[in-house]
């Protein structure tokens, strides 16, 4: 006999949220255009811990990148004319950025300072990025999103290698957002947004991917958006109109879900000694629960 065994539930707790000396209740284009009508006093997301435990994140209509030390203290490390929107941290301390108007930055944590990495491909400019994953041997994963959707799938998920040569692995893709390699570094998973899906792309011997598919689908008014995986292969899908993030097998089986006790916006996820940092970006709170028993 089959027994169907339900996706297990985590709570999760307000971790931080955004004080209100940093909130700014003012319009933005950012806003116009992707939150017609909502009030926006922020919209955070790209969380990313450096090696002291300070979680960095971003919020996105204002420019800002902010620095949330161990013991939950703000500090605004740079504000800058950009709309940053996926963040991460290697292993070297590096902090990149995927700025949806610049294409790839980098910051200097120390002076603030912004620095463009990568503009443009062969003289024409990015839709608008979104989200990056850095690999082991020093290559950039990142998607292009823009405004892409099933009206419109033209979106592209790139590569820059670390000796600076830049691979488009799909340019069909439906709202690509967050993305993550598998352990062995042999897939990228990559969330289409617009599609409700999450797709999978397997790396042929040459480099390129072939045979991409859904591995998994959901539903919503939104999507899927920031990705994490841990080192058994468990995929953390962080959905931005459900107000959970998913937990998916290695096999594709959903094993859990993790609510959201704030708002329905789950953007993006990071996990850091058995637990999970959840950004909830309209109301500027970072989420937190524990999955050391998953």
């Amino acid at each position: 006999m089959y027994l169907e065994t339900p996706p297990r539930l985590i709570e999760t707790q307000a971790y931080t949220a955004m004080p209100a000396e940093f909130r700014r209740k003012q319009p933005t284009e950012w806003a116009d255009a992707n939150r017609p009508g909502a009030p926006t006093d922020c919209f955070i997301e790209g969380p990313s811990f450096d090696a002291d435990g300070n979680l960095y994140i971003v919020d996105i209509p204002f420019g800002r990148i902010f620095r949330i030390s161990p013991d939950r203290k703000w500090s605004l490390i740079s504000e800058y004319d950009g709309w940053p929107n996926g963040l991460k941290i290697g292993r070297d301390g590096r902090i990149l950025v995927a700025d949806y108007r610049h294409g790839l930055m980098e910051l200097d944590a120390k002076t603030g300072r912004m620095s463009n990495v990568l503009r443009s491909r062969n003289s024409e400019s990015f839709k608008g990025c979104n989200d990056l994953h850095l690999a082991s041997n020093g290559d950039i994963y990142f998607t292009d999103q823009g405004q892409t959707g099933l009206h419109d799938p033209t979106g592209r998920v790139y590569r820059l290698k670390a000796d600076g040569r830049l691979d488009c692995l799909i340019s069909t893709g439906i709202s690509p957002n967050g993305l993550v390699l598998d352990p062995a570094e042999a897939a990228l998973y990559v969330a289409m947004t617009r599609d409700n899906a999450v797709w999978r792309m397997p790396f042929m011997k040459d480099g390129n991917v072939s045979k991409v598919n859904r591995f998994c689908s959901l539903f919503g008014t939104s999507g899927p958006d920031g990705l994490t995986m841990d080192a058994s292969g468990r995929l953390f899908v962080a959905h931005a109109s459900l107000g959970h993030v998913f937990v998916f097998a290695a096999n594709g089986e959903l094993i859990a879900r993790i609510k959201s006790c704030a708002g329905q916006s789950c953007t993006n996820v990071a996990i850091r000694e058995k637990k999970i940092y959840i950004t909830e970006s309209v109301t500027g709170t970072v989420l937190v629960a524990d999955i050391g028993g998953l």
